[in-house]
């Protein structure tokens, strides 16, 4: 199984900008996709983006325009660059890896996930 961390959470100002990183240890080639998540309290899980190993990426429409996902496959590394960031974007960030070439991030899809980092919006 896959094992995942990850970092680069904060605080930043609105309108700021995080990158956000997830390294992947452990069984790698066991999973295709990896997806970006967050939890905000009193709300419910979203899938914010996703990225598969043949590099096809997914967007909500939330963050479509403002966050950027990518992957350096020699790092075995993922990251979701956040620009733009609004009051209601804070939460806890979770990256997750799904065995299957996923067209969106629906969580039901993956089975290997990280403890998350937590963003915090605030002037």
């Amino acid at each position: 199984q896959v094992q995942l961390v990850e970092s680069g959470g904060g605080l930043v100002q609105p309108g700021g900008a995080l990158r956000l990183s997830c390294v992947a240890s452990g069984v790698t080639l066991d999973y295709d996709s990896i997806g970006g998540f967050r939890q905000a309290p009193g709300k419910e899980r979203e899938g914010v983006a996703c990225i598969t190993t043949n590099d096809s990426t997914y967007y909500a429409d939330s963050v479509k325009g403002r966050f950027t996902i990518s992957r350096d496959k020699a790092k075995k590394t993922v990251y979701l660059q956040m620009n733009g960031l609004k009051p209601e974007d804070p939460a806890v960030y979770v990256c997750a890896a799904s065995p299957l070439r996923v067209l969106a991030a629906r969580a039901t899809d993956f089975n290997s996930w990280g403890q998350g980092t937590q963003v915090t919006v605030s002037s």
